[in-house]
């Protein structure tokens, strides 16, 4: 083939790309959340998902695939075609996961095409009011005097969950498959205390059916701003947060990747949707696609520290 044949090949075999990103979406968009609804990531879908499917001009559908830690609705979306027509809330959850299990059939850093992180949500240290601790040190203290007595829940695997072991005291773990079940067995006594995400867990530390003793940020909450961090009450450097974004399956066309990243960013600096978000005490930090794989990269392995420091085997 001579060369200007071969160039002029090459560009037309680009055309049905170029067309593919410029007519993007042809049809609705599948937003999968693979944890339960009710959840963080959830909550940052359910405020995506109608300005998208404006800006977009098709519908952009929510649905939920929880299951397997957070790994089945993504790597769901890691093996749909790479179009942009199935996107995914995915997050620290799936971040910890990296190094937690090892028959993943996905790898969240390669598999996925970050497009802009969402938000990013403290939890909250809660305990039952019956416990009588009020304070981390408190906490602490009662933990070393009593190895392995208290009970807490978490989603097995979740930041939440090694976010409890790195307080340093043996405490006994009890799985749930959902934030929702967490605080429920919370607040009827089953377990003891519980690091909750501040949508799921708010409402009860507000209405005095659970008591916050510290936020796991590196700075106090709005909502709560009495309520001191875990850093500043007796575990230096304890910074334990559940942050979300936005995916795409690997090899999605760069233009399909940015607009779908300058719209959602649009959507989230939006000030309804911020003053909604911050109330349930997330902070809104929308990204460029490479600034958000660069930190995405980077939570993979912090937390793959964090794994080995604690000594829990992978899966």
């Amino acid at each position: 083939m001579k060369p200007l044949v071969r160039v002029a090949a090459y560009a037309l075999a680009a055309l049905p790309l170029a067309a593919t990103a410029q007519d993007y979406p042809t049809r609705p968009v599948r937003l999968v959340v693979p944890l339960a609804p009710g959840g963080s990531a959830d909550v940052l879908a359910r405020f995506l998902a109608p300005g998208l499917g404006e800006s977009l001009g098709r519908p952009v559908i929510v649905e939920n695939r929880s299951g397997g830690g957070g790994h089945i609705g993504a790597e769901l979306v890691a093996k749909s075609p790479s179009d942009g027509h199935t996107l995914l809330i995915a997050g620290s959850p799936q971040a910890v996961g990296m190094s937690l299990y090892q028959k993943l059939s996905y790898d969240m850093a390669k598999d996925l095409a970050a497009v802009t992180q969402g938000a990013v949500f403290p939890s909250i240290l809660a305990v039952h009011p019956s416990l009588r601790v009020k304070s981390v040190k408190d906490l602490l203290a009662l933990g070393k005097a009593r190895p392995g007595e208290l009970a807490y829940g978490a989603n097995s695997g979740s930041p939440n969950h090694l976010g409890m072991e790195l307080l340093g005291i043996q405490m006994t773990f009890v799985p749930y498959k959902g934030a929702g079940a967490v605080a429920s067995d919370l607040i009827a006594g089953h377990i003891q205390l519980a690091s909750l995400g501040f949508p799921g867990g708010l409402p009860h530390v507000q209405s005095g059916r659970l008591r916050a003793i510290a936020v796991t940020g590196e700075k106090r909450s709005s909502q709560l701003p009495d309520v001191p961090t875990v850093s500043e009450s007796g575990v230096p450097g304890y910074n334990v947060t559940l942050w979300f974004g936005l995916f795409a399956p690997a090899g999605t066309p760069a233009s399909i990747i940015g607009r779908l990243s300058n719209e959602s960013a649009k959507i989230l600096r939006n000030p309804d949707i911020t003053s909604k978000l911050n109330a349930l005490g997330a902070d809104v930090a929308p990204s460029s696609p490479e600034e958000f794989s660069r930190f995405v990269r980077e939570e993979i392995a912090r937390w793959a520290r964090v794994v080995k420091a604690i000594g829990i085997k992978p899966e």
